[in-house]
């Protein structure tokens, strides 16, 4: 272990989708312990203003255009990673989406695009980089998993099952290549705000909160949402030394949510 666990010196972090909100946090949070980064987005626009994001911050990193469910473009793009920056030693699957629909309402191929971003991307991505750790005989694999990796709730059927999923991927990569010093572990956010969540802290008409916002306020000990920046600490130390006997482990970084049955009706 190193002589400071957290220390990411001389480690290539790939940040899926680290354009902006949790991703980005993240990417700035190893970038601060020491990371070089690396990130994507699924077009130029998307990675030059990543660039810039990060180049305001001091932050030199790496942008590729691919997306992480075309399993060609991704192979190609690890390819170039390690040709013009180096193996990724760090891999953290945060790219995803939501889609807020009825179960009997959403069409097959919403909730294929649900599962294909949320599920086989990560699949794909730690495919594509595996060889290279198991080469280093070591690496970090982060999925960005979700409260919904253990509950169900109204209208997020599919990003619930590839959360779901998600997590038992998680235990599977663990399972399978722990043994080349590789740990593959799971980030689950609580209620984080980010621009997914935008809409449902919108300010009613009347100036009063959202229904579902009171709700997360009241059911969350913290009294609070989630920021980005709550993922960051978590982040790093699941990508440091700190963590080389932590592996196939959800971390849920909730407020308490999941531990929290509710209070008793007045």
């Amino acid at each position: 272990m190193a002589n400071n666990a957290f220390e990411l010196d001389g480690k290539i972090a790939l940040v899926t989708g680290a354009v902006y909100g949790i991703g980005f946090e993240i990417a700035k949070a190893l970038a601060g312990a020491g990371a070089t980064i690396v990130f994507n987005d699924r077009t130029q626009e998307g990675v030059d203003k990543g660039l810039a994001n990060y180049k305001e911050l001091g932050i030199e990193a790496h942008g590729y255009v691919f997306d992480v469910t075309d399993e060609d473009a991704a192979n190609a793009a690890i390819e170039k990673i390690k040709e013009e920056v180096g193996i990724i030693d760090i891999l953290v699957n945060n790219a995803g989406i939501i889609k807020r629909v009825p179960m009997i309402e959403m069409p097959a191929s919403e909730w294929r695009q649900v599962i294909d971003v949320d599920l086989t991307g990560p699949f794909i991505m730690a495919k594509a980089v595996l060889p290279g750790m198991i080469e280093k005989q070591g690496g970090k694999i982060i999925n960005i998993c979700s409260m919904m990796s253990e509950l169900g709730r109204e209208t997020v059927s599919a990003y619930a099952a590839a959360k779901g999923g998600l997590k038992m991927l998680t235990r599977n990569i663990a399972s399978e290549y722990g043994e080349y010093n590789i740990q593959c572990n799971g980030i689950g956010p609580g209620y984080i705000a980010t621009p997914q969540t935008a809409p449902l802290r919108e300010k009613q008409a009347d100036g009063s909160r959202h229904p579902f916002d009171q709700f997360i306020i009241a059911k969350t000990p913290a009294a609070r949402w989630g920021t980005p920046e709550d993922l960051a600490g978590p982040a790093v130390f699941l990508s440091s030394s700190a963590s080389d006997f932590v592996n196939g482990h959800v971390l849920y970084v909730d407020g308490g949510i999941l531990a929290y049955i509710g209070k008793q009706p007045q």
